[in-house]
């Protein structure tokens, strides 16, 4: 599948979504019962009572995330925050409260169902320093040297252009700005099948990297300082009824997909000066 099919599936998919939690159901994409948090094990119990409680009911229903970017980010007063693929504006709202008044925080999205609700969302949150964008996260609508992080949660991974939505990430970076997102990443070798069903049980829409393929495409972005940091592990009893539906016994499986998908706080720093510099003056 091109880049662009996979990216008419993701809004198709956000679009239903949306429309699911405005009507006050769950977004859960998986085939476990569906609950204000979403889907066990994926999307369930991400946030703590404390962040929900001042949430509106609808962004938390949205959301289709696999962590809790804004917590482990460590966003500071001031701040300005802009999250990849916003959904119903969830990250976006918790942002805003950690950088205060005197901080910003952006959501990006490229489906006008997520985007309506998320601007509900944002007028229910009373919140004042948000700002919720239309467009693609491998095309992001804001200046070089724009924000101080970039937070996302379980989008890159939906990407049929990965390497193009983290170099943008690395252009609206301030230098020194932090690349703070959660995503499912792959750990080892699993075959192509069951791969394919496991990667459409986490994210929806198959496409997770590898720990040493989102290694090289951040390096090769021109970030440093990376690090992958696990914060849940799938094992195959998760996902056996989906995987059974696809015609794979999870029994015979367990083996080869134990340990290997994850969602993981994966981190990079933009360097004060672009290292990538190939002449004595690009970088002046």
């Amino acid at each position: 599948m091109d880049s662009e099919s996979i990216q008419e599936v993701v809004k198709d998919k956000y679009a239903q979504a949306a429309v699911r939690a405005a009507s006050g159901k769950s977004s859960c994409c998986g085939t476990s019962p569906a609950s204000i948090n979403g889907c066990d094990p994926i999307t369930s119990n991400l946030y703590g009572d404390n962040e929900t409680s001042a949430i509106p009911e609808e962004a938390l229903r949205a959301s289709l995330g696999c962590g809790n970017p804004t917590a482990l980010a460590k966003l500071q007063p001031g701040e300005t925050v802009l999250d990849l693929g916003s959904g119903g504006g969830i990250d976006v709202l918790l942002s805003a409260k950690r950088v205060g008044p005197t901080g910003k925080a952006y959501g990006l999205d490229m489906t006008d169902e997520m985007l309506a609700l998320a601007e509900q969302n944002k007028v229910k949150s009373g919140l004042k320093n948000v700002e919720f964008l239309k467009g693609e996260i491998e095309n992001i609508p804001l200046p070089p040297d724009t924000v101080d992080v970039v937070v996302s949660n379980c989008v890159i991974n939906l990407s049929g252009d990965k390497d193009r939505v983290l170099r943008e990430a690395f252009r609206v970076l301030k230098p020194g700005g932090r690349f703070a997102i959660s995503d499912v990443v792959v750990r080892g070798e699993v075959p192509q099948k069951i791969r394919k069903s496991m990667e459409l049980w986490v994210g929806c829409v198959a496409g997770a990297l590898s720990e040493t393929e989102y290694r090289e495409k951040l390096a090769a972005a021109g970030f440093e300082s990376v690090d992958i940091e696990a914060t849940r592990v799938y094992d195959v009893n998760d996902a056996r009824e989906f995987l059974c539906s696809s015609g794979i016994d999870g029994g015979e499986i367990a083996a080869q997909v134990q340990d290997k998908f994850i969602s993981a706080f994966v981190r990079a720093v933009k360097p004060l000066q672009d290292k990538r510099c190939c002449g004595p003056t690009c970088c002046s």
